[in-house]
């Protein structure tokens, strides 16, 4: 047995050379080799690991070099105020909506945000009315927000604070942030903006708009998802409206007292990049992914999606409902139905190729322009040497369901008694938990919402289909009686 697991087992990982096709945004550290000034920061991130000593700065009372270095991220960003984040993302969100919302608040809120969102939600002891998520039947990839239902949903709770939504989605993928804000604006809602996946939005104008240039008053960006920043590293900006002195309270709070300078120093190189070559790096990187889409569309076994593609989730095509545009920088490898996007993660994996994620029957990549055109050959070669038999599975229906009515908040269901229920008699029993099939990753339920009998149908289709569903542990749901 190894002395050194969890070191030894990284050094293995780190020699198997896999080309980066997932986060984080630096690709094996080719980031900081770019430039004259990540390469010296490069050789010397461990000597950077070090306190607040004389001559550097205070993350939690910035007066100096940590002051002047978030400045330039809130001028290059457009924000009032921008944070640097050490305990990533879920730092920002917790963070975010303890600064906008006081407990008893009711939001509005994008039914699959990330979990740091609802358990934000559950500390602060809100009232979430959540908005649907639209399923791409076609290629079985889950979308961002319906906006039928979201309009819905504001015409119905006028009194509601604010609204969270994810921008893009894990898929790249991002709604018509333009609008829902223009409607917030109407009824004085807030718009808080999870937008992890995309610190590089803006950067060129082939990329999804910056969401803080569109109006919203609070984003969270992970700098290490997409940029050459070390992973954990994240931005939290503020716009309009927002009271900064209480995010100073709650940054400070969610954040270690001990931040890392080498986190530090590798967000302040991120901006740099970003602000000094991103716009010209960004379209040759774009460039370079639309050619090797086509190339790949063309071997006639795997399909990844396009822009064109986004326009089919539209329930009128005229009136454009649901109006979505997706990042470049990333692809959605599609496999036909009938085969696995797991197997293909698989697959890809022991050719030493390592993608983001996979569901039942698409691959996620995730580029920057630290991939070389010499990455993208190898990928192409890898799937068009792949045997497609190996890749078949029993096709699984992805099933759209509403949304269960609501009994308790969620916060309401943390202090009570729970009792273990088998599934198929737990009509009309309060869920503890949430129930999320992956694929798609869409709650079929969330904590305090009542079980019923369609309900129960689509989570036991789902587990007879042998697809993961978090919530349930040998057949049985914890639940609650109010």
């Amino acid at each position: 047995m190894s002395r050194l697991p969890l070191v030894e087992g990284v050094l293995k990982y780190i020699k198997e050379r896999n080309i980066p096709f997932a986060m984080p945004g630096h690709k094996g550290g080719r980031g900081f080799l770019k430039t004259v000034k990540g390469k010296e920061l490069y050789k010397n991130l461990i000597k950077g690991d070090i306190t607040e000593v004389f001559g550097l700065d205070n993350l939690h009372c910035p007066e100096g070099i940590i002051e002047e270095s978030q400045k330039l991220l809130s001028e290059y960003y457009g924000s009032i105020k921008s944070y640097f984040l050490v305990n990533g993302s879920t730092s920002g969100n917790l963070a975010m909506i303890f600064s906008c919302f006081n407990e008893g608040d009711k939001i509005i809120v994008e039914r699959n945000c990330h979990r740091s969102i609802f358990n934000a939600i559950i500390m602060r002891k809100l009232k979430p009315v959540y908005i649907k998520n639209k399923i791409n039947s076609k290629y079985d990839a889950p979308f961002p927000l319906d906006k039928e239902h979201f309009l819905y949903l504001i015409n119905k709770n006028k009194d509601a604070k604010g609204i969270i939504v994810t921008y893009p989605n894990y898929y790249g993928i991002c709604f018509d942030l333009p609008y829902v804000i223009e409607v917030a604006r109407k009824y004085d809602m807030k718009v808080l903006v999870d937008a992890a996946h995309g610190a590089h939005f803006g950067a060129s104008v082939l990329l999804p708009e910056n969401p803080l240039k569109i109006g919203a008053n609070m984003v969270v960006m992970s700098a290490h998802k997409t940029l050459p920043s070390l992973t954990q590293t994240a931005f939290l900006h503020v716009g309009e409206g927002i009271d900064t002195s209480k995010v100073d309270f709650y940054v400070s709070a969610f954040l270690s007292t001990s931040p890392s300078y080498m986190l530090l120093c590798s967000m302040d190189y991120a901006r740099f990049y970003i602000e000094e070559y991103g716009e010209n790096d960004y379209e040759k990187l774009i460039e370079l992914c639309q050619f090797y889409k086509e190339k790949i569309n063309s071997l006639g076994k795997f399909y990844i999606l396009g822009p064109e593609d986004l326009h089919e989730m539209s329930v009128n095509h005229d009136e454009d409902i649901n109006k979505y545009t997706m990042d470049l920088t990333r692809y959605i490898l599609n496999v036909p139905k009938g085969y696995s996007g797991h197997k293909l993660l698989e697959y890809l994996r022991v050719n030493k190729i390592q993608a983001e994620m996979s569901d039942s029957r698409n691959v996620v990549l995730i580029f920057s322009p630290f991939n070389s055109q010499q990455d993208f050959k190898f990928l192409y070669k890898a799937l068009k040497n792949c045997d497609m038999n190996t890749l078949k599975e029993e096709y699984v229906e992805i099933i759209d369901y509403d949304i269960p009515i609501p009994i308790m908040y969620p916060y309401e269901v943390m202090g009570m008694e729970k009792t273990m229920v088998e599934l198929r008699k737990s009509a009309g029993k309060i869920s503890a938990v949430a129930i999320v099939p992956y694929p798609p990753g869409i709650p079929i339920v969330m904590p305090g919402e009542r079980l019923d009998e369609h309900t129960i149908d689509v989570i036991e289709y789902y587990m007879q289909c042998n697809v993961t569903v978090l919530g349930i542990n040998e057949g049985k749901v914890e639940t609650v009686e109010k």
